[in-house]
């Protein structure tokens, strides 16, 4: 599907990178006026490739002042798709070939090696011991625009506005479960799944405790891709 415009492409992109926004807040990240990035924003939900929300889809509601309420953008699964599919494309048709080939076992060995993967990114990126925000960084830099939200003083929330295989992972939900479980690995912290992109979710977020001792498996439930 193609963007009614570059300047709409362009606001469609910046959301993609910082998750749920206003129209202020991409105008101000653009350096556009807030009138004409309503303008694109406003082709973009008639295409279907964003949705308008009263408040985001996670975290606190922000504070409202005068005049008319704010509403808060994001892409839909048909935005996402139209910044970047090819490679998601790849992967679930190397994945369908994998599952017809050689099972299952195959395909949760193909997710365990790429949570691997995607956890020595991480190793990679720092020298001590790995901290959300790395993960978070090491995770952007591999395409899923990632950031880290506090919760309270007890833990963080990890949110990833872009999957680059959710299409694969829609359909083969061991990629989700084997890269959460990479991440918990690394450290050394239980990472709990809430929502996903390919659940249907407009982010995907995962809540990490701040102190490993704390929030025992399942304390703050799961939602399973």
């Amino acid at each position: 599907m193609k963007f009614p415009g570059e300047a709409a492409e362009r606001v469609a992109r910046a959301l993609l990178q910082a998750g749920p926004s206003t129209a202020s807040d991409l105008a101000d990240g653009l350096g556009m006026t807030t009138t004409g990035v309503r303008k694109h924003l406003t082709a973009l939900v008639d295409a279907g490739l964003v949705v308008s929300h009263e408040r985001a889809p996670y975290g606190p509601t922000p504070k409202r002042g005068r005049g008319r309420p704010g509403h808060v953008f994001a892409l839909t699964p048909a935005g996402r798709a139209a910044c970047d599919s090819a490679y998601d494309d790849l992967a679930l048709s190397a994945l369908r070939f994998i599952s017809q080939e050689y099972g299952p076992d195959a395909v949760q060995a193909f997710a365990s090696e790429r949570g691997e993967r995607i956890a020595s990114v991480v190793r990679q990126a720092g020298d001590g011991d790995p901290s959300p925000q790395d993960v978070a960084d090491a995770l952007t830099r591999s395409g899923y625009a990632a950031q880290v939200e506090p919760l309270g003083d007890v833990a963080v929330q990890l949110c990833q506005h872009n999957c680059p295989v959710v299409d694969a992972a829609r359909e083969f939900p061991v990629l989700c479960e084997e890269e959460t479980e990479a991440l918990g690995r690394i450290l050394g912290r239980h990472v709990t799944r809430l929502a996903t992109l390919a659940h249907g979710d407009e982010v995907c977020t995962a809540v990490i405790p701040i102190d490993s001792t704390q929030a025992p498996h399942g304390a703050f439930g799961k939602v399973s891709a």
